[in-house]
């Protein structure tokens, strides 16, 4: 059994970036990350183990020390937050920066913004709170929820998949013939990579594990592109999820992770794969 690591995996520069900020900011002073750093319990343990707090609310940070995460945030929660005499540490992502730009530009032109992503999601609220008006939609039941307009800006989410943006604006295009629809592209290039990287992958696999955390957006991505071109896809977060039955009659298995896997992570579940794959052959 082959075992074959897509050409671009893991952690992506914003990540590794700012887990660095997190690691030097906690040194010797208490720190609160507001949200989750990143959606990776592995790395989220090794952050609380080293006194780094992590709270949602702004009322309840207790340190005159918050880190904003690589997903942003909007400009309203930054003023609650300096509003309140706390130190701020950001880490937001410089290409979250740039769909926060480009979501607001085309506000103030006049187009109404529809964000491609996921409703809820840390990078979503904070690319909508400051604005008035706006839409969120994921498939085609939302596009066709969409109340007409003369204009539409479509900014995706930085970790979606650039084939779902472009359908959706597609479909809206269709929906509303005479309305100005005006894309942004904003997916971020490590997300573009790593989705192209996983459909070569898949391609080629019998068997594809996709390493990353439970509520990671680009992982779960990675997950159904994956499925798109290989009927055996599993998503685990760590060596110690994968089971030898799903290597059955596999020759090839492939391995991806999401841009918040540590690499260690990616190099255990391989070596367990490897050994896995030992094992069978010496039974």
């Amino acid at each position: 059994m082959r075992v074959l690591r897509a050409r671009h995996l893991g952690m992506c520069f914003g990540v590794r970036d700012a887990i660095g900020l997190a690691v030097r900011g906690s040194a010797g002073r208490p720190l609160t990350v507001l949200g989750e750093l990143v959606h990776n319990d592995t790395v989220l343990d090794e952050m609380r183990a080293r006194g780094i707090r992590f709270c949602g609310d702004i009322d309840e940070v207790e340190t005159q020390r918050v880190m904003i995460t690589a997903h942003g945030a909007s400009e309203r929660r930054l003023a609650a937050v300096h509003a309140r005499g706390l130190h701020v540490l950001d880490a937001t992502c410089f290409l979250v920066r740039t769909a926060h730009s480009a979501v607001m530009t085309m506000a103030r032109q006049g187009l109404h913004p529809v964000i491609v992503g996921r409703r809820g999601h840390v990078e979503v609220r904070g690319l909508t709170e400051d604005l008035d008006e706006f839409d969120v939609v994921l498939d085609e039941e939302d596009v066709r929820r969409l109340a007409p307009r003369t204009g539409f800006g479509v900014v995706a989410q930085t970790t979606q998949p650039v084939e779902r943006v472009e359908r959706l604006a597609s479909l809206i295009r269709q929906r509303f013939p005479h309305a100005e629809v005006r894309v942004a592209d904003t997916v971020c290039a490590p997300t573009k990579r790593r989705q192209e990287a996983a459909r070569e992958l898949a391609r080629l696999a019998d068997v594809v594990i996709v390493i990353g955390g439970a509520r990671s957006n680009n992982t779960r991505e990675l997950v159904d592109t994956c499925r798109v071109h290989c009927a055996r896809v599993f998503h685990v977060q760590t060596a110690a999820d994968l089971r030898p039955e799903w290597l059955d009659g596999a020759r090839v298995v492939g391995l991806t992770a999401g841009t918040s896997t540590p690499d260690r992570v990616i190099d255990d579940v391989e070596q367990r794969l490897r050994q896995m794959a030992d094992s069978r052959l010496a039974a």
